[in-house]
C-alpha cells in the first residue's frame, strides 16, 4: 500500500510521469489495444492494457478517439547537420579525404536547427544522422529530436561506420556543364584504384590492431585507425551505401572477405540479390519510395514496390529518407510501399520496431512495451495516412513542442 502511494507522488510531480486514457494502443510488436490505458513514469512505460489501476494524484490525459504508436525512426538523414543546401557555411555534412572514421556526426549536430521541429511534427522521435564525403565518412549517430545539445539528443553516438562503396559510372554532372559522360575505360580504372584503396586502408587498421596489441614504447596512437577498430573487431557494423545490384554483391563479398558487419543503404535493384541479402542477414536501408526509375527503361513501380519485394523475400528493412527538407516525409514512404504490396503492419514496422533491431537499440525504442522508453505519438489517425495529424508527442516521457516554422506561419498569414 505505502509502495503504491509513493509511485502515485512521484508520478503526480515528475514532468515525465502521466496517464493516457480512452485511446486505441498500437504495440507494433502486438495486435491494438482499443478503449485502453496508458501509464508513464519517470519516462518509461510502467503499463498498458484496457484494465490498469491508475494511480492517485496522476496527470491523466484523457484521449478519446486519439491513437498511441510508438514514435517513428528515420533510419537515415541529415537533419541537425545541415541546414540550406546550397549554402556551404550551413551544411557540416562532409569532409574532404577518401578516409575520414575519426568523424563523428554527433558532435556537429545542430539542436537548434529549424529541421528538426518541422520533422518532429510528423511524428519522427528519432533519426539515424550520418556523415558523408570520400568513401569512409565517419560515425553515424542515432538521436532523439528534442535537447537542448547533442549530448542530451544522444541514444547512441556511435551505431554505424558510414561507407560508400566505389561504383563504375560513366554519368557526370556540374552546375555549370550540366549531364555527361566518360570512357568506360577511364572509370574501371578509377573504380579499381579506389577498391585498391579501401582494401590497402583495411590493411593498415589490422596492422594498427596488432601493433596495439603488442604495444611497447614505439607504439603511436592514431585517431583515424583507432575509429576503424570497433569496424574490423565485428562490433560496429558498416552502413554502406550500394545502390545497384552489383555493387550490393561486390560489397557482400568484400564484408566477407573483411569479416565485418554491414547494413546495406538505398538498394534500388531487386531480383535474385534480395534472396542472398535475406540468407547472409544482412538489413537493408531502403530510400525514397517516391522515386523515379532509375533507368530510362526500367518498371514506373520499380521504388514503389521494391519495399513489398524485400518483405518476400525475408529480408529485414527499415526505411531512411536520406534527406534534410523531406525528413518529414518518413511516413508517407512508407505508406506508398503498401499501396504495391507491402502488409500495412510491416510498413509500420520499418519505421519502428524493425528499424530498433537493427540499430540495436530493440531494448529501449521501436514500440510500445512494458520497461521501454515512452517515445510515444498522439495521433487522430493512421500515421501513414496523409490525413492523420500529430495531436502531442513525448520523448521520453517529456511532452515535446511541436510547433515549428511551418505552424508559426500559417498562423502568422492566417490572422492577416
Amino acid at each position: 500500500m505505502r509502495t503504491a502511494w509513493i509511485f502515485s507522488l512521484a508520478l503526480a510531480a515528475a514532468d515525465d510521469s502521466f496517464i493516457l486514457r480512452n485511446v486505441t494502443i498500437h504495440p507494433v510488436t502486438a495486435p491494438a489495444v482499443p478503449n485502453a490505458t496508458l501509464v508513464v513514469n519517470g519516462g518509461k512505460i510502467a503499463d498498458f492494457g484496457p484494465k490498469v489501476a491508475i494511480p492517485r494524484n496522476a496527470k491523466v490525459i484523457d484521449g478519446k478517439g486519439l491513437h498511441v504508436y510508438p514514435g517513428l525512426i528515420d533510419s537515415a538523414s541529415n537533419v541537425g547537420i545541415s541546414e540550406v543546401g546550397s549554402i556551404r557555411e550551413t551544411s557540416d555534412t562532409a569532409e574532404l579525404g577518401d578516409f575520414n572514421p575519426q568523424l563523428r556526426a554527433v558532435s556537429s549536430i545542430n539542436p537548434s536547427s529549424e529541421h528538426v521541429p518541422v520533422t518532429r511534427a510528423n511524428g519522427i522521435t528519432t533519426s539515424v544522422i550520418y556523415p558523408g564525403g570520400g568513401i569512409i565518412g565517419g560515425q553515424i549517430a542515432l538521436m532523439h529530436l528534442d535537447g537542448w545539445t547533442w549530448e542530451e539528443m544522444a541514444i547512441e553516438k556511435n551505431v554505424a561506420m558510414q561507407m560508400r562503396f566505389p561504383s563504375i559510372s560513366t554519368s557526370t554532372f556540374s552546375r555549370a556543364f550540366g549531364s555527361g559522360r566518360t570512357a568506360y575505360a577511364d572509370s574501371k580504372r578509377r573504380y579499381e584504384e579506389r577498391i585498391q584503396s579501401l582494401s590497402g586502408f583495411f590493411e593498415q587498421a589490422r596492422a594498427y590492431q596488432r601493433r596495439k596489441a603488442a604495444g611497447g614504447a614505439s607504439f603511436q596512437p592514431d585517431r583515424r585507425l583507432e575509429a576503424m577498430l570497433p569496424v574490423i573487431e565485428g562490433k560496429l557494423p558498416l552502413m554502406v551505401f550500394a545502390v545497384r545490384e552489383r555493387a550490393a554483391r561486390e560489397a557482400m563479398a568484400f564484408a566477407e572477405k573483411e569479416r565485418v558487419k554491414i547494413v546495406l543503404a538505398g538498394l534500388r535493384d531487386s531480383g535474385p540479390v534480395l534472396t542472398e541479402i535475406a540468407a547472409k542477414k544482412i538489413p537493408v536501408i531502403l530510400g525514397e519510395t517516391l522515386d523515379l526509375p532509375l533507368e530510362e527503361d526500367s518498371t514506373y513501380d520499380e521504388a514503389y514496390a521494391l519495399p513489398a519485394e524485400l518483405h518476400k523475400a525475408g529480408v529485414t528493412f527499415a526505411f531512411g529518407t536520406f534527406s534534410v527538407q523531406f525528413a518529414r516525409n518518413l511516413p508517407f514512404q512508407a505508406a506508398a510501399g503498401v499501396a504495391f504490396g507491402l502488409p500495412h503492419e510491416e510498413a509500420l514496422k520499418a519505421i519502428t520496431i524493425n528499424a530498433a533491431r537493427i540499430w540495436g537499440v530493440e531494448d529501449r525504442i521501436g514500440s510500445i512495451e512494458k520497461g521501454k522508453w515512452a517515445d510515444l505519438i498522439l495521433t487522430d489517425g493512421d500515421p501513414l495516412e496523409g490525413r492523420s495529424s500529430v495531436k502531442q508527442m513525448w520523448i521520453q516521457g517529456r511532452p515535446v513542442d511541436l510547433e515549428s516554422r511551418h505552424t508559426k506561419l500559417y498562423e502568422q498569414y492566417r490572422k492577416r
